[in-house]
């Protein structure tokens, strides 16, 4: 069975609005890795639309100020994608699938499928899926900002329960940022 690893950066305070995180080299190599080691990479409409046509345009021009940040574009536009919409019709990126219907089925049967890891970013479809107990890994890249403002992480969505986590690795990068992975405790 494949594992379900939700991502996402955060500052110290636990913003995770992208509009307040530094696009840090070593945070993209981390999240490069991240998608090496996975083969479908899962969003809701909003994060897919922050992601594309911005990653697919970077890759194809090779217009990033970073080795880093050009390999992490090369990586995501590589990847096969599936957005969980119920406005989109049509899609930009040929490796993207849209999904109209209930995210927990279509995730519990790609869960179901061979392969390596899906990976999954954004907010409000993680907090379904966790809801759903369909996510199985967390990694956090908690940055050394404090935003003071923008949204937080869980702001807005209600988890049915408490989550409980294992810390099963960390790591401080170049950059001061600390890569946390953990486990679902059931």
């Amino acid at each position: 069975m494949r594992n379900v690893i939700f991502a996402i950066n955060l500052t110290a305070d636990g913003c995770c609005d992208h509009t307040k995180l530094i696009g840090f080299d070593d945070v993209h190599e981390y999240f490069t890795q991240l998608m090496q080691d996975a083969d479908l990479l899962v969003y809701g409409r909003t994060t897919y639309e922050l992601m594309v046509p911005f990653w697919p345009h970077i890759a194809e021009n090779q217009s990033a100020p970073s080795k880093a940040i050009n390999e992490f574009a090369q990586t995501f536009t590589a990847i096969d994608k599936v957005v969980f919409s119920r406005s989109l019709e049509s899609v930009e990126d040929r490796r993207t699938r849209i999904v109209h219907g209930t995210p927990g089925e279509e995730i519990q049967r790609l869960k179901e499928q061979e392969g390596k890891n899906i990976l999954l970013g954004g907010v409000n479809l993680p907090s379904q899926l966790i809801a759903l107990n369909l996510v199985d890994e967390f990694r956090f890249v908690i940055q050394p900002i404090v935003a003071g403002e923008g949204r937080r992480l869980w702001e807005g969505t209600e988890l049915t329960a408490r989550l409980g986590l294992k810390l099963v690795r960390s790591e401080v990068l170049k950059s001061g940022c600390v890569a946390l992975q953990y486990l679902r405790q059931d």
